[in-house]
């Protein structure tokens, strides 16, 4: 529904905009004033004949035709207001920032209905209600302060929360940050944040649009339509950040399995993040950071150089970055290190940091940016630090970096602490377009987060291996719901090309027997029936014998619930897990990690939504923090993550074509020398 009358209105009203600047209407009158607005702007005030400069209209029956009506009138007569606006006034687009509707009560919400259906019916958009406006290099449509400098090269941001659009922009404003346009869209009646990215997405022009959006979202409403806008973005070369907050109450339900107690809707929009390449952020001044981190140039490595006149700070950057598994290489020893450090003052140090110490001047900088820059050739970025003791200016140090961002191939990344001290060369610094991260620690956490998001991973189903037609067949062919047999799990891994282990189910001691003597000794013994088996002792490892076997099969069909015994070869190996839940909206969350009793202790896994590809389980297996044990860690064999990324492939396939299933546990799935298998599993499903 948005439209050119709200992206470059020719006309405006400002309804209820009034003198009194500290009143919404009235500061969105002066925001637009000030904005250098160049269409044709109204006002309707029935107190006032004149308003900051301008004709007042006593009723928006009285306006001529217009393009745009910003509402800022009490709830109670906002209908008859967008009545008379879009049938009579030919209005297609309006603001709204009334509150008062469906957030606060149901007659509210009533009418927020009503106002909606009106503006849709007349072929208008509609930002809002209960939100701060929206503005552009075209109009200025808000009613909050500060304004930031706008430029086409700077920042998209779409808000749920006029507030926290607001914060924001005062921290971005504050490292230097520049907008290009900014939407709050409050209630999100008609337009959501999914319909701004998708409008983004459609009018995409290379070269002419802003290459930078940053999020705010209280509900996913559409995890599609954001997948499908936020990956097309950024595969068009838009680098996005996005907070998500909030949780819905379907992520508090019990669960009875390890999937449903770990996955919920805020795993499942990590999983969506992950998958279309967002940057997942978890406060404003982190988002805020990140996106100033993306007006730079991008970093294509993971090795940065230190380049600093104050030892404190580069240590804590150092230490910050080390933690998040970036590099800083040791430069000293290298015959190229001594002819630097052979430039720079006496008792500078190039080991990275390379530090010029407090007083080194413009030209020391200068020669450790272009070692970084010319001669290192392992060194990927560079984060200068650069503050003011209060002895000296620094702006030729200021002026020295600003030619160097503009000049070197390699990201610069400015920290010039001294904002008290130097606020006026910082002030100068920011003012040429550049960013400034103030903390060292917060601009380590950002390049991290930037650096951890994957680029928008392929949504395509691979169905190699996967015999759909018998996938359907099992599934239909149970009764009722709930937790479904080991035959049923059996016959539905072998349809999906997942191996698993050979077993035998039975509660007649003679099968039990004759299938441990085929299989042979040491076997495992399992308890079928209750839920968690080892919460009852029903797991016995390392059965050696018939004699042992025998005295278990009778004790594990003793305990409540027992049902059978499950009998498998023992084997050794890497304990792995793989699960899945289904979560409204959003489809199937498969999660992975460590297995056996690791993944409740330690609960690492990483989340990806179905379907998945190779290439998107195989991020997703990286990303775990146990990902050197798949590696092989302190002589231990590794695994074969092929064949693991390879299996969740092959179960988030299973998924898609069995939407009944809205639980599965695979733990563990067990990684042997001659490959995986799942040796136990649970899948709960429910038939309509």
């Amino acid at each position: 529904m948005i439209n050119q009358e709200l992206i470059n209105p020719k006309s405006i009203v400002v309804v209820g905009g009034s003198n009194k600047t500290s009143k919404p209407g009235g500061n969105c009158v002066r925001n637009l004033l000030n904005g250098k607005y160049q269409g044709e702007l109204y006002v309707v005030n029935a107190r006032e004949s004149e308003v900051q400069g301008l004709k007042s209209y006593p009723s928006v029956h009285d306006i001529p035709q217009t393009d745009l009506a910003v509402i800022a009138i009490p709830a109670s007569a906002c209908l008859e207001a967008v009545t008379v606006l879009s049938q009579e006034k030919g209005v297609k687009a309006f603001i709204m920032f009334t509150a008062g509707f469906g957030e606060e009560t149901p007659e509210g919400g009533a009418l927020e209905k009503q106002i909606v259906k009106t503006i849709t019916d007349a072929g208008a958009c509609l930002i809002g209600p209960n939100c701060i406006g929206m503005l552009n290099r075209n109009h200025h449509s808000l009613f909050t302060l500060p304004i930031p400098t706008m430029d086409t090269k700077g920042v998209d941001m779409i808000s749920s929360s006029g507030g926290t659009a607001l914060f924001i922009m005062e921290s971005s404003i504050r490292m230097g940050l520049r907008f290009n346009s900014v939407w709050s869209i409050g209630n999100g009646s008609q337009v959501s944040v999914e319909d701004v990215l998708e409008y983004m997405d459609e009018t995409f022009e290379s070269g002419k649009d802003s290459l930078i959006k940053l999020l705010y979202i209280e509900s996913v409403k559409d995890p599609d339509k954001l997948l499908e806008h936020t990956s097309s973005l950024i595969r068009k070369g838009c680098r996005i950040a996005a907070i998500k907050s909030g949780t819905s109450e379907s992520g508090m339900r019990a669960a009875s399995s390890h999937t449903g107690a770990m996955a919920n809707p805020d795993l499942a929009v990590e999983a969506l993040f992950r998958k279309a390449g967002v940057v997942r952020c978890y406060s404003r001044e982190e988002l805020a950071t990140v996106g100033a981190v993306f007006t730079l140039k991008e970093l294509k490595g993971n090795n940065i150089g230190i380049v600093t006149h104050a030892g404190g700070p580069a240590v804590i950057l150092t230490d910050a970055l080390a933690k998040g598994g970036m590099e800083i290489p040791q430069l000293s020893g290298t015959t190229l290190a001594n002819k630097l450090k052979a430039q720079l003052l006496p008792g500078s140090s190039v080991s990275n940091p390379i530090d010029i110490i407090g007083t080194g001047g413009p030209e020391h900088l200068a020669t450790a940016i272009d070692y970084c820059e010319h001669k290192f050739t392992d060194i990927n970025g560079i984060a200068v630090i650069f503050g003011s003791p209060g002895l000296t200016r620094v702006y030729e140090a200021y002026e020295v970096l600003d030619h160097k961002m503009r000049t070197c191939s390699k990201p610069i990344f400015p920290i010039l602490p001294s904002v008290s001290t130097a606020w006026d060369e910082t002030d100068f610094f920011v003012k040429k377009g550049h960013v400034n991260f103030s903390d060292e620690g917060g601009l380590a956490n950002a390049l991290i987060r930037v650096l951890k998001t994957p680029k928008p991973l392929a949504n395509n189903l691979e169905l190699k291996g996967v015999d759909v037609p018998q996938i359907r067949r099992i599934i239909d062919g149970i009764d009722s719901s709930g937790y479904i047999p080991s035959r049923s799990i059996q016959e539905l891994f072998k349809a999906a090309s997942i191996p698993m282990v050979e077993e035998t189910v039975s509660d007649n001691w003679d099968e039990i027997c004759a299938f441990a003597e085929k299989v042979g000794y040491p076997v495992v013994a399992k308890v079928v029936g209750p839920i968690h088996k080892s919460d009852v002792g029903g797991v016995v490892l390392n059965v050696r014998s018939q004699e042992h076997l025998q005295f278990e099969f009778l004790r594990l069909m003793e305990i409540p619930d027992a049902t059978a015994v499950m009998v498998q070869p023992m084997l050794k190996g890497v304990e792995l897990f793989a699960g899945a839940k289904y979560e409204e909206k959003f489809g199937h969350i498969v999660l992975c990690g460590l297995g056996g009793i690791f993944v409740e202790i330690f609960k690492d896994v990483a989340s990806g939504l179905a379907p998945l590809a190779m290439e998107e389980a195989l991020s997703m297996i990286r990303s775990l923090k146990g990902y050197k044990i798949f590696q092989g860690a302190r002589g231990q064999k590794g695994i074969d993550e092929q064949q693991f990324a390879r299996i969740i492939v092959q179960l988030s396939a299973l998924l898609r074509f069995a939407s009944e299933v809205k639980e599965l546990d695979i733990n563990p799935l067990l990684a042997t020398e001659k490959g995986i298998v799942a040796v136990d599993a649970r899948v709960r499903i429910e038939k309509v």
